[in-house]
């Protein structure tokens, strides 16, 4: 299964430049690195990320962050799955730009 990480571009590219990262400010402050199911990611870029221009969409298995990875309850009692540890760029499956034309953003068909 596949779980998904949004970063903002610069944040993205520190992550890539250091190979690995804690995330960004709010997981930091939380002690755990926020991730969504496939089916939450929209609500969630919408949720938190809706002022920014360039964010960057990753993947990663989920078999590959255990134990690690933690489902916890968070927003409307969903389940979302959250990271114990730092996140490294060998767990990354892949990554996609998630474009924002006329100030909605274009996600894949997968979404």
């Amino acid at each position: 299964m596949l779980i998904f990480k949004i970063f903002r571009k610069d944040e993205w590219l520190e992550f890539k430049a250091l190979g690995k990262t804690e995330g960004a400010p709010i997981d930091v402050a939380d002690g755990f690195i926020h991730f969504s199911k496939a089916g939450q990611v929209q609500e969630t870029v919408e949720k938190h990320f809706k002022d920014e221009k360039d964010l960057i969409l990753v993947s990663c298995n989920v078999g590959d962050l255990e134990p690690d990875l933690k489902w916890e309850v968070s927003r409307g009692g969903d389940l979302f799955p959250h990271l114990y540890r730092k996140l490294l760029l060998k767990d990354i499956i892949s990554q996609i730009e998630i474009p924002k034309i006329d100030g909605v953003y274009k996600f894949p068909d997968i979404f």
